[in-house]
């Protein structure tokens, strides 16, 4: 992965800095590139974004972004004249939706520019815009961490995976849920080339590769498991559904207990077998209970 950083940038609150000009964002690491509006790469994804209404189809509700794709403009009259492309830039922003990763926000402001957060990429499409030519849009929704919530790409220097968290932040909103340390189960997915530990399946869609992160332990109450690389899995849908449903799990062995087969292991993927141990005390439990 080139460098880049995805998530907060330490020492920078949303909304509370305005930068005069495109290179002061650049300088901060807020915002690279100082003309495109979207920062990213097919492979990696987007890592920030310029929410300036440049294109006529935008839609800006504040918690909620309708952002359109570049490409297809008039340089000279900033008309749209012909179709965008699901490739370099729009592309990046898409795999966003895939990999769970949140781009940071710039809005353009009175006095320059205002970084306002982090946003994921809920999903994109493409319509026929109010020129008549074919566009990407993306509805982006704001994203309900803490500014140090996944601050850049912190390594271990023995594995290249991310530490993560021991204790995973449970916050209440409209609905419960856990902050995710998603960079975790986004490096353990790179590091199996998006390729299921069970079955070796890889799906490709159309914004790159797609796998599923998975908890030997699960996080929450009451299991508090840890968001940590040796507490991750990287499954395809099917597999991490039944795995969750404890339809199989895994033995010290790595063998799989409920189904045939064996769990592929990366030599740098060190896995807790404590939590595998909690994992097939539960799938032995609910056999036990004939469900």
């Amino acid at each position: 992965m080139k460098s880049r950083t995805f998530g907060s940038i330490s020492g920078v609150i949303p909304g509370r800095t305005l930068y005069a000009s495109r290179r002061a964002l650049s300088d901060a690491g807020i915002h690279k590139p100082l003309q495109a509006g979207i920062s990213g790469s097919a492979e990696d994804g987007a890592d920030s974004i310029v929410a300036s209404g440049g294109y006529e189809d935008d839609e800006d509700l504040g918690d909620v972004i309708i952002y359109t794709g570049e490409g297809g403009r008039d340089p000279t009259t900033g008309k749209q004249t012909h179709d965008q492309e699901l490739k370099g830039r729009n592309l990046a922003l898409a795999r966003n939706s895939i990999t769970g990763r949140p781009v940071r926000v710039v809005r353009r402001a009175d006095a320059g520019y205002r970084y306002d957060g982090l946003f994921n990429v809920e999903r994109y499409w493409v319509k026929r815009g109010k020129s008549g030519h074919l566009v990407y849009q993306y509805r982006l929704v704001k994203t309900q961490l803490a500014p140090s919530d996944l601050a850049g790409e912190n390594q271990t220097q023995e594995t290249g995976l991310p530490p993560g968290t021991s204790h995973p932040e449970f916050r209440s909103s409209l609905v419960s849920r856990i902050v995710r340390d998603s960079e975790v189960g986004m490096r353990v997915k790179e590091l199996y080339g998006f390729r299921c530990q069970v079955c070796g399946t890889r799906l490709e869609t159309a914004a790159g590769p797609y796998a599923e992160s998975a908890h030997i332990k699960p996080l929450g109450r009451p299991h508090n498991g840890p968001d940590v690389p040796e507490n991750t899995l990287c499954l395809c849908p099917n597999h991490h559904v039944l795995f969750d449903g404890k339809a199989f799990s895994i033995n010290e062995d790595l063998s799989l207990a409920g189904t045939e087969g064996r769990l592929f292991v990366h030599p740098r993927h060190i896995i807790e077998k404590t939590w595998l141990h909690y994992h097939r005390s539960q799938f032995l439990g609910i056999r036990e209970c004939g469900q």
